[in-house]
């Protein structure tokens, strides 16, 4: 990762309670190092809790929620996995908006895990190639989905990985995407 090759680049964490720390920290670190900026949305002020698989992790302050911000004042979204958190996420309508908008903006996305699950939710996945978490393979093929068992796929400027062990490919190549910028020709 080439320092400052994310120079002015705001990439938003989209990311709530019980969400698998390493997905998000891990990532996060990447963008910092190659000179971007984070923000955590999340779906209230305050503070979220992370986990380690099940036990109780750290918890970090929330920047701005949802309902406070759109798509288009960031450069890319993130959204970490964990099984709780996506769930979670795609429950809430105005998180589910905010990520159509990102991609109805052209922002590169990235999921991790269970991330891909918010993509399913809001139409995204759709005719795209993705990897997940195992077990939402079948949701995501239900949802038009080409699934595919790599550790780090992209496809439209949507990145998606499986777990924590691919977290070295996936943060090389969000990193490339979130630099590479706007994805609005992916648009129907």
């Amino acid at each position: 990762m080439t320092k400052g090759t994310l120079q002015g680049k705001k990439i938003a964490i989209l990311v709530t309670d019980a969400f698998e720390q390493i997905e998000m920290t891990s990532p996060r670190d990447a963008i910092h190092a190659a000179g971007g900026q984070t923000e955590i949305v999340s779906l209230k002020p305050g503070e979220i809790q992370g986990l380690n698989h099940i036990d109780k992790a750290d918890k970090f302050k929330v920047d701005k929620t949802v309902k406070d911000v759109k798509a288009t004042d960031y450069d890319a979204l993130l959204v970490p996995g964990g099984a709780v958190n996506p769930d979670a996420l795609r429950m809430d309508k105005d998180a589910m908006k905010f990520v159509r908008d990102a991609y109805d903006s052209g922002l590169p996305i990235a999921a991790i895990c269970h991330g891909p699950w918010v993509l399913s939710e809001t139409g995204i996945s759709q005719g795209l190639k993705m990897t997940s978490w195992p077990s939402l393979q079948h949701e995501l093929k239900l949802s038009g989905a080409n699934w595919v068992d790599q550790e780090c796929v992209t496809d439209k400027g949507v990145t998606t990985s499986r777990n924590p062990d691919d977290l070295p490919a996936f943060n090389r190549k969000i990193v490339e995407e979130f630099a590479e910028g706007d994805h609005s020709s992916r648009r129907k």
